[in-house]
This record gives structure tokens, sequence and C-alpha cells, in this order.
């Protein structure tokens, strides 16, 4: 099995990246440098949202860095492309993904690829989507469940690269276990983990050409970027103190359960 990975250069990225090449899976990777990790609040918000914009980013600089600690850099060398949003769909990434030959390319946390990048990667491709599709597609979408109060809903999506955002046949939902006292970006790591260790599971049990894929068949949402603003984060930290988790599982919110893809199930 030989696997070339386009990510981005957060270290939740890096982790995946670090996983999959401790199994020996990676031949290439594609790192494209991603956008400054502790944004500063626009200006002209209340009070109130410039605090709530302040400590949701600080507090997930923080988680991150406790969950991935080390994941700044991959651990191994291995032939490695360094990429902007603006170069991603260069020729030179196509041609280099190409001289790979590799079995299956895995995208995740990069930008939107262009058609002629799929076409010169391999038959088989997989994105990495950070919200549990079809429910939660495009951005922002481990912060959505949150604010609508089902935090189970927070997981992450394997599913075949497309044109389309997010929209391709699904392999398996990864959702993490949640434990009292996380946080929404404690989710969001723990999603991250999980989604690592699945892919390095189906990377070891499963041949490429046996595994079989679930149509999207609900439209779900597409969250775009401006669907979110500042003064959301006023239910995750006002309302709740960013106790969603707390109160879920004690049972005083709503306990609705989607429908999962579990590639193992199967088995």
């Amino acid at each position: 099995m030989k696997v070339v990975l386009l990510t981005g250069s957060h270290p939740r990225h890096l982790y995946v990246v670090n996983q999959l090449m401790s199994m020996g899976f990676v031949v290439g990777h594609v790192i494209e440098q991603r956008e400054e990790f502790l944004p500063q609040p626009p200006s002209g918000l209340e009070e109130q949202d410039r605090l709530n914009f302040i400590r949701h980013f600080a507090d997930r600089d923080h988680s991150e860095r406790t969950f991935f600690s080390g994941n700044n850099a991959p651990l191994n060398d291995i032939a490695t492309l360094k990429v902007t949003m603006a170069t991603l769909n260069d020729q030179t990434t196509i041609d280099w993904v190409k001289s790979l030959g590799a079995d299956l390319m895995i995208s995740y946390g990069v930008h939107k690829l262009s058609d002629e990048l799929l076409a010169a990667g391999p038959a088989h491709a997989w994105n990495i989507h950070g919200g549990l599709s079809p429910w939660y597609r495009g951005n922002t979408t481990l912060f959505w469940p949150f604010y609508n109060l089902k935090p189970n809903w927070a997981g992450m999506t394997i599913h075949k690269l497309s044109s389309r955002l997010d929209a391709g046949d699904i392999l398996h939902h990864s959702v993490p276990k949640l434990q009292y006292g996380d946080g929404i970006h404690d989710v969001a790591n723990r999603a991250v983990m999980q989604v690592a260790e699945d892919l390095k599971n189906i990377l070891s049990t499963f041949e490429l050409s046996e595994l079989t894929y679930s149509k999207q068949k609900s439209s779900g949402k597409l969250y775009v970027t401006t669907d979110w603003q500042p003064q959301h984060l006023r239910v995750v930290y006002q309302l709740f103190d960013n106790d969603i988790v707390d109160q879920f599982l004690d049972g005083k919110l709503p306990h609705v359960q989607p429908s999962l893809v579990n590639v193992f199930a199967s088995e």
C-alpha cells in the first residue's frame, strides 16, 4: 500500500500524517501552509463578543497543543512538497503527485483540489472531512453541532474525493467518545485522534478493491465561511460556559443519534 497525503500544516493535520507514517504507508506528503492559528478579533465587536472570540481561539490553540504535542512537523523523512493555497493546484503539484505512483490519495485540511489534480492521482482517493457529512458539510463543521446542542454529532467523515465539496460517497464516520470535562475543542481533537486510528485500522484490514461506500442520501447543510459569526459563541460560552458535553452526558440535552456509516460493521 502506497499512500500520498495532501494536508494542512496545523498540528492536527500533522498528527494524522505521523500516525499513518508510523504504519509505513506514506510515500509522499504535500503540505499546504495554512493561516495563523490565533486570529485577531474583528473590529467593531461588542465587548462580550470580543472576549468570547479571544477565549475561543486561545482555548483552541491550547487544546490542540495539549492533544498533539510534538506534531509540529512530520516525525520521519519522506518526500515532501510544500505549497500554498495559490500553488496547491499548480502543474508542479500535479506532476509531483503523479510521479509517486501511489495506490491511494488522502486529503485533509487543504483547499479545494482541481479536477486536473484529482485526475493525476490514483483511482482511490479519499478526503477526511472535519464534520459528519451529509449533515455538516463545508466550514466550521465541528462548531455547529455544539451550537445546535448536539455534541454527539461532532465527528469526522472519510469519503471519496469529488469535485463537489464534501459530497463524495462515504466510507466511514468517526466519532469520539464524549468525556466529562470536555470542551468544544477537546471533542474536536478527540475526533481527529479517532479518525487517525480508524484510518490505520481500515488500511491494515481491507484491500482497497473490497471496500464499499454509501451515497450521501441527504443534502444536509453546506456551511460557508460567512455562516459563522463571533456572536454565535455566546451560546457556547455565555449560555453554557463550554459545558455542553457535561449537560449532554447528564441527560439535560436531547439524545438524538446520527445514522452513521461504519466500514467495520460488515466484517
